[in-house]
């Protein structure tokens, strides 16, 4: 299922736009040597934005059960200068692309892979995309560590 949404994704929904987009932010990025971390965020989140179906987006700390760099202090100050350069333009972006494609029934699932990017373009350093299963796995133990947090 995950492979015909992408393909429906990509070829009339036109999600290779926002695709482009991410790369262009990507190549902007990567032109000024302290940009680079962004580029990666861009680069992955590119990758994301060709591909939404059947992967998600979690944090780097939750995916290596260790704290990272990027999800410390120095990752809070490049999201926040991320979002004054640019993320706020590629998040209205997605919201204007998910409220185009959320006029049809057919277009809701459309509507909510660009809400999903919307919000990762807020903050994207210190994300990884990972399949659904690897997700679905992350929330189970999260939910698990909240349960047992609760019981003890």
């Amino acid at each position: 299922m995950a492979l015909l949404l992408n393909i429906l994704w990509n070829i009339p929904g036109l999600g290779f736009i926002p695709a482009l987009m991410w790369l262009a932010a990507a190549l902007v990025m990567a032109l000024t040597i302290i940009g680079l971390p962004w580029a990666r965020a861009c680069l992955m989140l590119a990758g994301y934005s060709l591909l939404p179906f059947g992967n998600t987006i979690v944090t780097a700390e939750e995916l290596t059960g260790r704290p990272t760099l990027s999800n410390g202090p120095l990752g809070w100050l490049a999201n926040i200068l991320w979002f004054l350069l640019a993320g706020i333009w590629l998040c209205i972006a997605h919201l204007t692309l998910a409220a185009a494609a959320a006029v049809t029934i057919i277009g809701l699932p459309f509507a909510w892979a660009h809400l999903k990017l919307a919000a990762a373009s807020l903050a994207p350093v210190g994300k990884r995309v990972v399949p659904n299963e690897v997700g679905d796995a992350i929330a189970r133990s999260r939910g698990q560590a909240g349960l047992d947090r609760t019981r003890g």
